[in-house]
């Protein structure tokens, strides 16, 4: 067979299909992953039934930062993902009192909660001593809608090990296209 012979149409066809599924898996094992949007623990900030990209290489890049939105695996249920907020980073001391969340002592200022509540943090099985520090690889989460949100207020700390990586843009619906804050 000659060197500049044209290969069939069918064989040019499956293995461009072949190399698409494979340069497919690579971009959203180790790139960029969509994720849907389930529930409402996130408004206003992400509605029921967005669409969101994740930047999964970003962790290997820098650590996850207070006040970012992640998708990680829920520590419950290794087999679901939840976005939250990062409240408090390995380190920070934390408390809640009067729904206002106290990071170090001081009183953080929560633009992006629309629903308030009076959740007061108490010791419990999962936080012993109030306030607590969050341990190394540690990260506490909440939901921007808090009175409807199941949180770290209630199953503890998300993993470094389970961050799968923060939410970077909204590409549905198309009228709210944009960079969530």
């Amino acid at each position: 067979m000659a060197a500049d012979a044209v290969k069939p149409w069918w064989r040019e066809a499956i293995e461009t299909i072949v190399w698409a599924f494979v340069l497919a898996m690579i971009i959203r094992t180790f790139i960029v992953q969509a994720f849907w949007i389930p529930s409402g623990s996130m408004i206003p900030t992400l509605e029921i039934n967005d669409r969101v990209l994740v930047a999964k290489f970003w962790n290997l890049f820098f650590p996850p930062s207070r006040g970012s939105l992640y998708v990680f695996r829920y520590p419950v249920d290794h087999e679901r993902d939840f976005v939250k907020r990062i409240i408090a980073i390995p380190g920070d001391t934390v408390d809640i009192k009067n729904g206002v969340v106290y990071i170090n002592g001081e009183p953080t200022e929560e633009p992006y909660v629309k629903n308030h509540d009076r959740y007061n943090l108490r010791p419990s099985s999962v936080f012993p001593k109030i306030p607590f520090t969050v341990p190394e690889g540690k990260y506490f989460m909440l939901g921007d809608n808090r009175g409807n949100s199941q949180d770290s207020r209630f199953w503890g700390f998300a993993d470094i090990s389970d961050m799968r990586g923060p939410v970077f843009f909204r590409y549905w619906p198309l009228n709210r296209i944009g960079f969530p804050r």
